[in-house]
C-alpha cells in the first residue's frame, strides 16, 4: 500500500476577505474531490486571505498510479486562472518505510 500526499501552496487573485478566499478555494477542493475521489482540505494560512495550503492524499496499491493521481490533481489547480500555483511538495509513504 502506497499513501502519497501533495501540499499545494497558492496565491489567490483579487481577493480581499476571509469569506472571498473561501468562495475561491472551496469550488477547488470540491472539483479536487469529485474528479479524482482523492480526500483534499485546505490545510493551512486559514487566516491569510490571499494564501491557501491545500492538502492533498490519495491512497493506491501501486506507487506510479499514485504519483498520476497526484500530478493530475497539480495540474487542475496550475491551470485555474483565480490563482497562482507557488509550490507543490510530493511525498509518498509505502512498504520500505517501515
Amino acid at each position: 500500500m502506497y499513501v502519497a500526499v501533495l501540499e499545494l501552496d497558492v496565491l489567490l487573485g483579487d481577493v480581499r476577505s476571509l469569506k472571498q478566499k473561501r468562495s475561491v478555494v472551496r469550488p477547488v477542493v470540491a472539483e479536487l474531490r469529485r474528479r479524482f475521489e482523492v480526500a483534499v482540505a485546505e490545510a493551512g494560512d486559514q487566516n491569510l486571505h490571499r494564501r491557501a495550503l491545500i492538502g492533498v492524499a490519495t491512497v493506491s496499491s501501486d506507487a506510479a498510479h499514485a504519483r498520476e493521481v497526484l500530478d493530475a490533481c497539480e495540474r487542475t489547480v496550475a491551470g485555474r486562472p483565480e490563482l497562482e500555483l507557488l509550490s507543490a511538495r510530493h511525498r509518498m509513504v509505502g512498504p520500505q518505510d517501515d
